[in-house]
């Protein structure tokens, strides 16, 4: 019998490229999206309402899911958006907004799942991350910060849900070609003081973006992770990952030196 999979923000980048991968491998996706209505008839498997944001909405996605289907195998947290810009010129209430969907409504998914995982005594959470949930960049504080409390918290989790026979896991990609920079909030502050860095770090930004590979071989992670039945937590997509978080881990200082060298440079 097919596996019924739900994922979270299947309407664009990774998500929707993730939904249509593992449906056409024979998956029974659900995806969510805002605005439903709006993709429905354009992707071919079944998409529902959400909004990481409304406890509404995520505190009626267990009873919404049921109608369609009986048991729920896979959860696939891949919602989110990005806060881009230099940390002291982003608002706290837009740093705050950037917690509330990635993290905050992330978990608040996940824990409505939970109960039917528990008691079917089975299920897999896939969460997808980023590597700056590993290794921050300039321009990036409040969206590697909310990425770095999903590693914490779903190491956690991992450990308290192996005896109910629930995996948990994470993807962490690196630069991808997405859509994620053009529907990112910048609104900020301006500091005149900032007005040298902030230049640099948009040229570094295109740099990045410019560097991206093909957002497929994500969706291939996600598929091999869900065809896994023990996966590992932490599964890096893209060039050269494992070498910055080996730095990270046991030479800092060269790591950032490293950035900083290429920001100056941008």
């Amino acid at each position: 019998m097919s596996k019924n999979i739900l994922i979270t923000g299947a309407s664009s980048g990774f998500g929707l490229l993730i939904a249509k991968e593992l449906h056409r491998k024979g998956y029974n996706v659900i995806g969510t999206s805002r605005n439903p209505e709006k993709i429905q008839s354009t992707v071919p498997f079944k998409v529902i309402g959400l909004d990481l944001d409304s406890d509404q909405s995520i505190n009626t996605l267990p009873e919404r899911i049921f109608n369609e289907i009986g048991q729920l195998d896979i959860l696939i947290n891949n919602a989110g958006f990005l806060v881009n810009g230099l940390a002291e010129e982003i608002p706290i209430e837009l740093g705050r907004k950037q917690f509330e969907t990635n993290f905050w409504g992330t978990i608040k998914v996940t824990n409505a799942v939970l109960p039917h995982f528990r008691k079917q005594k089975s299920g897999k959470i896939i969460t997808v991350g980023s590597i700056v949930g590993l290794v921050a960049f300039p321009s990036t504080s409040y969206y590697a910060a909310s990425k770095h409390a999903l590693e914490g918290y779903y190491k956690s989790l991992r450990y308290e849900l192996t005896e109910f026979n629930i995996s948990v896991a994470m993807i962490e990609p690196g630069s991808f070609k997405t859509n994620i920079m053009e529907n990112a909030s910048t609104s900020i502050n301006k500091i005149e003081d900032y007005n040298s860095l902030r230049a640099k770090t948009e040229r570094y930004a295109d740099f990045i973006v410019q560097q991206g590979e093909d957002a497929k071989l994500v969706a291939d992670k996600v598929l091999k992770v869900v065809e896994t039945d023990k996966p590992k937590f932490r599964n890096l997509v893209g060039k050269g990952l494992s070498v910055l978080v080996t730095l990270q881990l046991f030479a800092y200082g060269m790591l950032e030196k490293t950035v900083l060298k290429q920001l100056n440079n941008a």
